[in-house]
């Protein structure tokens, strides 16, 4: 019995297992607090804030995010139903739904499907909610009852099922272990690579502005023992460099000193203005946290796949496939009341970068002669064969 089952079986009053009661064991880490960081001992993290500085700022996470989305949202899909396949294939106020739920799996860990339906109550539209804006509302044995839609100082409650038993909204969500009602995102677990890897960018703009070196020291020698600026001659002296020196704009501009005072000219060694490697360091782990071959993302230096081919696979494998399952499997699980025995599967034999895996597939089972055709066409996800 699925989780929708259940839930309407308990709403008509019919005899169900009784569930054991669920709690939120720590606090979500998408209520917002005053900062970004990433020291997590400091309070929870602000998600729209995250947004900005990983998704908006940082081209590495924005590069993984879209590799996944759009490869999901571009994923051939075949549906047990050609009207539950163009529900979902459909687009709701331009939203593509599956790209966006897989954005919204990937930064907040939590997908919201609301089920638009018509005056028959028949499922017409699917829109896939901010996820930041839902909050979950359990009942007293802290099950989903309801959930609140929040925009501003206008809130909206969506009940968990309707009168009939149906569904809603469709919750989708990554695996949490500390918590039973929200997912954990990759956003959360890149926050401190997406932090130093901008830390290094602004870094090497800041070297940039200067010439990309140290700005050198002012040296007061009058040549007398034990002679030192008072506190007006320093004051005045700093504020002159700031003003016609500092920024890029002056950079190896000439500079005039009065007397007792001569240039030394500082500089970096090269192992300490190599923050190329520590950004390509940082990069890999935001490419690891989302799931994305780092050879993908153009990061440098890494070796781990053979080629492109074999990378692209890999995404396919390792992060496409499981995602896109997750999504499918939730969607046709929310939408059986209307669709019989709905399934919504990605077709394998359509995915180019699978091509090769399909074609070694198809060799296996066409050289077993020990199998049927129908045995054949059962391993091969092909129906038999109707007299």
């Amino acid at each position: 019995m699925s989780f929708f089952q259940s839930l309407a079986a308990a709403f008509k009053g019919e005899a169900v297992t009784p569930r054991v009661p669920l709690g939120r064991s720590f606090i979500s880490p998408w209520i917002a607090s005053a900062e970004w960081h990433a020291d997590q001992s400091r309070g929870p993290i602000n998600y729209p804030v995250a947004i900005r500085e990983a998704y908006l700022k940082n081209p590495v996470a924005q590069r993984a995010v879209r590799l996944v989305a759009e490869g999901i949202g571009g994923a051939p899909v075949t549906a047990s139903d050609p009207e539950l396949l163009a529900l979902v294939s459909e687009r709701s106020a331009g939203q593509p739904l599956l790209e966006t739920l897989a954005a919204h799996l990937m930064l907040h860990g939590n997908g919201y499907v609301q089920v638009l339906r018509d005056a028959d109550g028949h499922p017409v539209e699917l829109f896939a909610l901010r996820p930041e804006r839902v909050t979950i509302l359990p009942d007293a044995g802290g099950w989903p009852a309801a959930f609140a839609y929040k925009v501003g100082e206008k809130a909206m409650r969506i009940e968990a099922l309707d009168d009939f038993g149906r569904p809603n909204l469709i919750h989708v969500r990554h695996f949490h272990p500390l918590d039973d009602h929200y997912g954990a995102g990759c956003l959360e677990a890149a926050d401190e690579a997406v932090a130093i890897h901008n830390a290094a960018a602004r870094w090497n703009r800041s070297l940039l502005e200067n010439a990309a070196r140290p700005s050198g020291a002012l040296v007061y020698d009058p040549g007398e023992p034990g002679a030192a600026l008072s506190s007006d001659q320093f004051e005045r002296i700093k504020g002159e460099l700031t003003a016609a020196y500092a920024g890029q704009v002056n950079a190896g501009r000439p500079m005039l000193l009065e007397g007792g005072l001569k240039w030394q000219s500082l500089s970096l060694t090269p192992a300490d203005m190599d923050f190329a490697t520590l950004k390509a360091a940082a990069a890999r782990d935001i490419a690891l946290a989302f799931g994305v071959p780092p050879m993908l993302l153009g990061i440098p230096g890494d070796n781990t796949y053979a080629n492109y081919r074999e990378a692209n696979r890999a995404l396919w494998r390792l992060t496409l496939l499981p995602v896109a399952g997750k999504i499918l499997s939730a969607i046709a699980e929310g939408l059986s009341p209307w669709f019989r025995d709905a399934r919504l599967v990605v077709d394998l034999d359509a995915v180019p970068a699978l091509a090769e895996d399909r074609e070694r597939l198809w060799t296996q089972v066409s050289a077993a002669t020990f199998l049927s055709d129908d045995e054949k066409r059962a391993m091969l996800g092909i129906g038999e064969v109707r007299a």
